[in-house]
């Protein structure tokens, strides 16, 4: 599954840096209707995404998750390589859209392994898998760089598809499905309004839920304009490699941080983990909107991706322990239509204050946002401790 995710990963992200560039090669298009059909065609994927993953989830619970990772993996892959092929803006925006219709992989990947590891191991197991998408999330855009430079665009789209296909005969021939049986958890069948109450009865689901949404907003809310601020901070000729340089270093810091943060999470709790990472976040996401250098801004941004690199396994790992393995799929697809929700909001929140008031807000509103969602689930989580323990002194009484 390491494998897979990274061939998935990483080809996700391949066609990314030069998705506006292709459009341009669609037709005789003004600057205004390439920058907005980008927007539109990068957003449709997660916005489609936001309302097919719980699906996806709700079918990993009750066929495999297996056969679910075999399908989302085939679609991906072939409606990137058919992207290759288009001759129109509306025909690439089409593909984009059933990307997301199919967009679930990762997510399902964590589902899967999640079911055949025990809660205690859970955070470390996650934490490993995790950079395997770190990995290739890293290694995507570059090889996607050299190789539209090198062979062109179609020839990219084409061969991006066929890895991504690679993928899934990896998963069908490589993975045996094998779920983890906890002591006195029988196997039942949940109806999806069973699930949704069972995610707002806990308050610590609902927490993780938002925090999912507000993590990837904060982190999107300044990626578009990373650029603009890199160019801002410095005038060298290669703006466009120190800025790649300056998205890429916080995947760098996930990578070497994740699978320690999971293996904590094991040791402490994945909430206290949690709350840390949350207030910590915003300690190095804040000054990046007082830097005065370039590299004063690459290391905060590394130092921000150390923290971030364990929200996604604790996250996940948490939710192993407050939902039955039996909706555990679905569970994590609502949790990961939230975090797609925060891909789209992040974008647009960033541009709107960006315009308003300058790309310096962007962090401190961001930031503002990673503080309070610290203490919501901290609270959260000493309502549910406390309750806990008034539920032990009674039973003892």
């Amino acid at each position: 599954m390491w494998f897979a995710n990274f061939l998935v990963a990483a080809s996700a992200t391949m066609v990314l840096p030069f998705l506006s560039l292709y459009i341009k090669t669609l037709g005789d298009f003004s600057d205004a209707y390439v920058q907005q059909w980008a927007g539109y065609v990068f957003g449709v994927t997660f916005l489609v995404a936001f309302l097919f993953s719980p699906i996806w989830g709700r079918f990993g619970d009750k066929y495999g998750r297996k056969k679910i990772l075999v399908i989302t993996s085939a679609g991906i892959g072939i409606s990137v390589l058919l992207m290759g092929f288009v001759t129109s803006v509306t025909e690439l925006f089409i593909l984009r859209a059933f990307m997301g219709v199919v967009t679930g992989f990762i997510p399902m990947s964590a589902a899967l392994i999640s079911a055949q590891c025990k809660k205690e191991t859970a955070g470390r197991t996650l934490g490993t898998l995790q950079t395997g998408t770190v990995s290739g999330g890293l290694c995507g855009p570059l090889l996607g760089g050299l190789l539209a430079d090198t062979v062109g665009f179609q020839y990219t789209f084409t061969i991006t598809g066929a890895v991504i296909i690679i993928a899934s005969f990896l998963v069908l021939f490589g993975i045996k499905e094998v779920v983890f049986k906890e002591a006195g958890e029988e196997k039942k069948v949940y109806t999806r309004k069973e699930v949704v109450m069972h995610i707002f009865k806990s308050p610590i689901l609902v927490s993780v839920m938002l925090i999912s949404l507000v993590i990837q907003a904060a982190n999107f809310s300044i990626q578009p304009l990373l650029a603009l601020y890199v160019h801002e901070l410095t005038r060298t000729e290669n703006l466009a490699f120190l800025a790649g340089f300056a998205f890429s270093v916080t995947g760098l810091g996930n990578l070497v941080a994740t699978r320690r943060w999971g293996s904590l999470g094991d040791k402490i709790g994945h909430g206290k983990v949690l709350i840390i990472l949350l207030f910590t976040s915003a300690l190095f996401f804040i000054p990046q909107a007082l830097v005065t250098e370039l590299w004063q801004l690459i290391i905060l941004r590394f130092l921000f991706g150390l923290q971030i690199g364990g929200l996604l396994p604790c996250m996940t790992a948490y939710i192993r322990q407050l939902a039955p393995l039996s909706m555990q799929g679905e569970v994590l697809g609502y949790n990961v239509s939230f975090r797609f929700l925060g891909n789209v909001i992040g974008p647009v929140m960033g541009g709107v204050i960006a315009a308003a008031f300058g790309i310096g807000m962007v962090f401190y509103i961001s930031g503002f946002l990673l503080v309070i969602s610290a203490i919501f689930l901290w609270v959260s989580v000493s309502r549910e401790s406390k309750r806990i323990q008034e539920k032990k002194t009674n039973m003892t009484a």
